[in-house]
C-alpha cells in the first residue's frame, strides 16, 4: 500500500469521478469544432512531411576528358538544304567539317511542309549506277577518304570533298562528269526556293569551341576556315539566314517524372526567331554552359546534364571576300550564316531533392498539434462553461 501511495501521488493525470462529469450543449460545439482543426491541421503536417525541396549547390567542376551532347532542331525558310553545312571546332584543334552524321535535314516547301527527309550517314553505299570497276577522276584534286573506292572521286560529293581539301571553290559542278549525271546542277535549281530543317544530335569535347550552320562546303585553307559561297552568292534566288531555333540544349532532357516547376530547365533559346531579307548576313550566340547534375530523392538515380545563358549578336557583313578564290568568304571578313560559340563554366551546380521533414519530425509535429488544440479547446469550453453558470446566476437573482 505504502507503494502504491507514492505511485499515486506521481499521477499527473488526475481522474474525474464520472457523477461529476457535467456535459453541455457549448462542450459539443467545442468538440466538433476541435475535431476539424485537428484534421486539417494533421493533414497539413501530413503535406508538409510529403513535400519535396530541391537544395542546390555550387561546386567547382572536376570532370575531365568528357564529351557533351548537343540537341539542336533549327528551321531556315531561305536556305535550301543542298547549300548548308554545318561544322564545329574547339579550342583543343578538333574540327568536325560539315558534319553527316547524328543530324538529318528536312526539305521545306515554302508552306513549311516537309518534303523530303534525309537521315545523313557518315558512310554512304557504293553508287548502284557506276560499274564496279569504274574510279572516277578527281579532276586535279585529292581523292576523299570517304570515297566508297579509295583514291577515286565516285560520286558528285566526293568531287566536291576533293576540292574542298584543296581549298578550291567548286561552283555547280558544270563540267565535273560525277555531277552532270546526278543532276546536281539541275537539283540546285530545283531546290533553290526551298528551306530546310536541321536536327540531330552532336557530341563535341567539353571544351570552349563553337558550332555554326552555312551556306557551301567547308575547308580550312592557310589555318582558315573557310566556306565555298558560290552557289549561295551567285544563286538567282536571294537567300537569307533568317531562322527559327526550335530547340537548343546540351545535355540529356529530364525524364517525365522531373518535368515539374521544381525540375523546370529552361533552355532560352528555344523558339527564338530572327527575320532578315539580306543574303549577306550574320547571327552570332554566345552561349555560357554550366554543368549541371540532379539527384533524385533518396538517391533513386542521378542525371548529369547543362544549363546555359546566351547573349547574341547580329550584322550585316561586308568585305572579306577573296579574290584569289572567287566566290569564297574567310571567316576573319565573316561568313553569312549562324554561329554558337560555346565556353564552359569550372563550376557545376548540383540540384539534390531532400524532404522538409523526417518522419520522426511528422510524428512530433502531429502530437503538439494534438495536445495544443485539447489543451485550447478545454481552456475554451471551461470558459464558455464559467461564463454561462454566472450569467444564470445573474438571472437568478
Amino acid at each position: 500500500m505504502g507503494r502504491a501511495s507514492r505511485l499515486m501521488r506521481l499521477d499527473a493525470f488526475t481522474k474525474t469521478v464520472e457523477d461529476a462529469r457535467i456535459r453541455t450543449s457549448s462542450g459539443g460545439l467545442v468538440t466538433i469544432f476541435s475535431c476539424v482543426v485537428l484534421f486539417f491541421l494533421v493533414l497539413s503536417e501530413w503535406n508538409d512531411y510529403r513535400r519535396v525541396t530541391v537544395i542546390s549547390e555550387l561546386v567547382v567542376d572536376k570532370a575531365r576528358g568528357e564529351q557533351m551532347e548537343i540537341h539542336l532542331n533549327i528551321t531556315f525558310p531561305g536556305v535550301p538544304c543542298e547549300l548548308l553545312s554545318l561544322d564545329v571546332m574547339d579550342v583543343s584543334g578538333d574540327l568536325q567539317a560539315s558534319i553527316s552524321h547524328g543530324v538529318a535535314k528536312h526539305r521545306l516547301d515554302k508552306n513549311g511542309g516537309v518534303i523530303e527527309s534525309s537521315a545523313l550517314d557518315v558512310h554512304p553505299e557504293h553508287p548502284k549506277h557506276l560499274d564496279p570497276a569504274y574510279c572516277g577522276e578527281c579532276y586535279g584534286a585529292i581523292p576523299p577518304e570517304t570515297s566508297t573506292k579509295a583514291g577515286c572521286c565516285q560520286t558528285c560529293d566526293d568531287v566536291r570533298e576533293a576540292y574542298a581539301s584543296k581549298g578550291w571553290a567548286f561552283g555547280d559542278g558544270t563540267g565535273v562528269s560525277q555531277c552532270e549525271e546526278e543532276g546536281f546542277k539541275e537539283k540546285i535549281k530545283e531546290q533553290a526556293e526551298e528551306g530546310c530543317r536541321i536536327d540531330g544530335n552532336l557530341w563535341v569535347n567539353k571544351v570552349i569551341g563553337n558550332f555554326h550552320i552555312a551556306p557551301g562546303k567547308s575547308f580550312s585553307n592557310a589555318q582558315m576556315h573557310v566556306h565555298d559561297l558560290q552557289n549561295y552568292l551567285q544563286s538567282t534566288v536571294e537567300h537569307n539566314f533568317a531562322h527559327t531555333i526550335n530547340t537548343l540544349s546540351f545535355g540529356p532532357p529530364l525524364p517525365t517524372d522531373l518535368l515539374h516547376e521544381r525540375h523546370h530547365q529552361q533552355n532560352p533559346l528555344d523558339g527564338i526567331r530572327k527575320v532578315t531579307h539580306d543574303k549577306n548576313y550574320n547571327y552570332m550566340y554566345f552561349v555560357k554552359i554550366v554543368s549541371t547534375s540532379y539527384e533524385h530523392l533518396d538517391g533513386g538515380y542521378t542525371i548529369n546534364t547543362h544549363q546555359y545563358s546566351v547573349t547574341s549578336h547580329e550584322r550585316s557583313l561586308e568585305g572579306g571576300k577573296d579574290d584569289s578564290h572567287p566566290g569564297t568568304v574567310h571567316a576573319r571578313g565573316g561568313i553569312p550564316g549562324v554561329f554558337f560559340s560555346y565556353d564552359i563554366s569550372p563550376m557545376k551546380v548540383i540540384n539534390r531533392e531532400v524532404r522538409l521533414k523526417s518522419f520522426a519530425g511528422f510524428l512530433t509535429g502531429v502530437c503538439a498539434v494534438i495536445g495544443g488544440t485539447l489543451t485550447v479547446a478545454a481552456a475554451l469550453d471551461r470558459g464558455l462553461y464559467e461564463g454561462a453558470r454566472r450569467i444564470g446566476k445573474i438571472h437568478q437573482r
